[in-house]
């Protein structure tokens, strides 16, 4: 091992001695060959030679290289002497090549310099072999890792009853400070966990014990010759990846400050378009020829493309954007969102499509794929309709497009929606008489506009019967089944209390002595032969009242 110190003493000895020559040494580069912080000799380089810098790094990796996987049995060391170089090799691998300008950097001869370095590195080789122990060694150092191991449990026996302590003394803290005040910290940590303080003391408790548990079991380990190598190959496992995140954030930093700042102007661009949004909506601001129903779903595409302008600058940024297995995966992303979305996207389109015709509002009654609602939510992808019997009706728009739709709101406020009915009576009846009566019945019943009035048409000849069509107008387009309900009443009301019967299209009455089929009074003489003859024999003489039901009343008699 004295070789290893005797060179540098050496070679700073013969330095000093030949001080004369130093003109001629400012001509040469000399890089030191290091080994484990100690110089070994030094390399040589002339002007406009191979940096000898890197080739003295290359040396000093050789070195370490050679005596950590040197194997005696398979493995060896060589020399070969030629007329300008020296070589050592490592197997059939070349280690070191040494020329006369290394040798007189060195103040040696060529052949010394280099048989000095196997003789060292058989020393270094010699000296990594494990020691064999004896029986007391091995009890010595057997104790010592018991006695380690022992002051490690009680460490961290310790570090837990510290920490319980703490946890108590927190817990009443808690009850006094996070209770009685509104605290956002709690939505911060897990569910299961009512108290902010010690789910941090239990945090800075793992912490404690993870750092113990990295910095004393390799001491631990190190009292045996055969476990010695895994503190240092341990320690290589932390350091490898500590390391690259640590490069990698401080490589990462000037790309975080320029994403940072498209992220910041992006935002600031949204959010100038939701206030605009806001005014138009509010019709605060009002631009000729854009409705303010469009504001919304223009600030949305707007939007979306300003977001995606962002993403394309800010993705050549993020790190690994350049490595194959990040483009890999963005590729087979996008191929994913390309097959699977097309029905999506078709529905996105046709909202937007939706939204610039303008077919309906939200609030409006309509009539899609037979279903009859209220418009209660319009999206990119769907829309949400509320049928009159409370029930919520989920639409794609794409089959909304690809259907036709009834808007019964639309006109209704401004020129009204029609009402129209048929009844269908025979020629015996006057169709004046007919006429004025749904008429009279139109103007009786809910939700009917006064103006413009009701009128009919006879819509055909057919027949048994004469097909007539009231036509009513109204402004609530959310009550037409309670529209035509009223309008159904009045309709069978007017024309009772003319006596006329409804009979067609189907209902066939045979005049041989049967009752009208007006609801009125009806007395035993009114009834037929046959039925006084049963009402004889079974005792019911008495006479049969049905009056005429009040309106909006549910009692019979």
């Amino acid at each position: 091992m004295l070789l290893r110190y005797l060179i540098p003493l050496s070679l700073l000895f013969s330095f000093f001695l030949n001080a004369q020559n130093s003109d001629q040494l400012d001509k040469i580069q000399v890089a030191p060959v290091v080994y484990k912080g100690d110089t070994l000799f030094f390399l040589s380089q002339g002007v406009n030679e191979y940096p000898v810098a890197f080739r003295a790094k290359q040396v000093s990796a050789r070195y370490s290289e050679i005596t950590d996987g040197f194997d005696s049995d398979s493995d060896s060391l060589y020399l070969r002497i030629e007329a300008a170089t020296t070589r050592i090799y490592y197997n059939k691998e070349l280690a070191l090549l040494l020329t006369d300008r290394d040798a007189e950097a060195n103040y040696t001869t060529r052949k010394e310099l280099a048989s000095k370095q196997i003789d060292f590195l058989y020393e270094i080789i010699e000296g990594n072999k494990v020691l064999e122990l004896t029986t007391k060694q091995w009890l010595i150092r057997i104790g010592y890792f018991t006695l380690a191991l022992a002051a490690l449990v009680l460490a961290l026996k310790l570090i837990g009853w510290l920490f319980k302590k703490l946890n108590t003394y927190l817990s009443k803290f808690d009850r006094t400070f996070l209770k009685r005040r509104k605290n956002l910290l709690k939505y911060f940590i897990p569910k299961n966990t009512a108290n902010i303080f010690v789910f941090i003391s239990n945090l800075f408790k793992y912490i404690i014990i993870f750092l113990l548990l990295v910095t004393y079991l390799p001491f631990v380990f190190s009292f045996f010759p055969q476990t010695e190598g895994l503190v240092a190959t341990f320690y290589g496992y932390i350091e490898t990846p500590v390391k690259f995140v640590f490069h990698g954030v401080v490589n990462f930093l000037p790309s975080l400050v320029f994403i940072l700042v498209i992220l910041i102007f992006t935002r600031y661009i949204i959010r100038v378009l939701k206030d605009i949004v806001d005014d138009i909506e509010d019709e605060k601001l009002v631009i000729q020829g854009f409705p303010k129903d469009w504001a919304s779903m223009t600030q949305k595409i707007f939007s979306l493309a300003i977001y995606a302008l962002a993403l394309v600058m800010i993705y050549p940024h993020l790190p690994g954007s350049a490595s194959p297995a990040f483009k890999g995966v963005s590729i087979f992303i996008g191929a994913l969102l390309s097959f699977g979305s097309t029905s999506a996207v078709s529905n996105i389109v046709a909202g937007v499509v939706i939204t610039y015709m303008r077919a309906f509002q939200i609030g409006d009654r309509v009539k899609i794929q037979n279903t009859v609602g209220d418009v209660i939510e319009k999206t990119l992808l769907v829309t949400r309709i509320r049928t009159p019997k409370n029930e919520d009706v989920t639409i794609p728009n794409a089959n909304i497009i690809n259907n036709h739709m009834i808007n019964y709101t639309a006109n209704t406020r401004k020129n009204g929606l029609v009402l129209n009915t048929t009844v269908t009576i025979g020629y015996d009846v006057p169709w004046r008489t007919v006429e004025d009566l749904l008429i009279q019945a139109a103007e009786k019943s809910l939700n009917v506009e006064k103006e413009p009035k009701p009128f009919v048409l006879k819509t055909s000849l057919d027949d048994n019967y004469v097909s007539y069509q009231l036509n009513a107008y109204t402004k609530n387009a959310q009550r037409i089944p309670r529209s035509y309900s009223s309008i159904h009443e009045n309709i069978l009301e007017e024309f009772n209390k003319a006596g006329i019967e409804i009979l067609s299209p189907s209902y066939v009455a045979a005049r041989d002595g049967n009752l009208s089929t007006i609801p009125d009074e009806l007395s035993s003489e009114s009834r037929s032969p046959i039925e006084r003859i049963v009402d004889h024999l079974t005792g019911r003489n008495q006479k049969v009242t049905i009056s005429k039901p009040e309106k909006d009343s549910d009692t019979e008699t």
